[in-house]
């Protein structure tokens, strides 16, 4: 049985030409994590939904999460000692911007210890939702390898990734790194 991508979308999903649907399409491995109102993010409502996923896992999966999904991954990682093989984030928000959505309830800036988890996060430079600092700072509060794509955008469908090749291919590397310690 093959370790599961758990998919772990922003609000409003990711459209038809996200590199997350785009995955969930081509890869066997990869899933969304669905949500049951995507418009009305509800933190606690949206970690549950991870809780739920993640327990009902053959084996410790890789979370992938992108913007809001970001907060949603920390938050539950904050909270539960239930096993994860690692986590990607990419384009993680900062809720303290004017730009973050109205709509969000309940998320706050998860600059806390998430667990003794393999973490990976990508940022760009000019990313409307959040700034290179925040993204340094979550990045050193998490211990986690920090990847800037340059300016890219909120890196979703507008920016141009299309299939984001090489951010499977980080997805790959989580994949077949050892469980043991280092």
């Amino acid at each position: 049985m093959k370790t599961s991508v758990m998919l772990i979308p922003g609000i409003g999903n990711s459209g038809p030409t996200h590199w997350q649907t785009i995955w969930e399409a081509k890869y066997p491995n990869a899933f969304r994590v669905q949500q049951t109102d995507w418009d009305h993010p509800d933190c606690d409502q949206w970690v549950a939904q991870l809780d739920d996923a993640v327990r009902c896992a053959d084996h410790p999966p890789v979370l992938v999460a992108h913007s809001l999904g970001c907060l949603v991954a920390c938050k539950w990682a904050s909270l539960s000692s239930w096993p994860i093989k690692a986590v990607l984030l990419v384009a993680v928000p900062d809720p303290a911007r004017r730009s973050f959505p109205r709509e969000a309830s309940g998320f706050s800036s998860p600059t806390v210890d998430i667990g003794q988890r393999r973490v990976v996060m990508v940022s760009s430079t000019d990313d409307p939702f959040s700034t290179t600092l925040y993204s340094q700072q979550c990045a050193l509060a998490w211990k986690a390898e920090h990847i800037s794509l340059g300016a890219k955008g909120h890196i979703n469908a507008d920016s141009g990734l299309g299939e984001w090749r090489k951010g499977w291919d980080i997805v790959q590397r989580l994949l077949s790194e050892s469980d043991e310690p280092q």
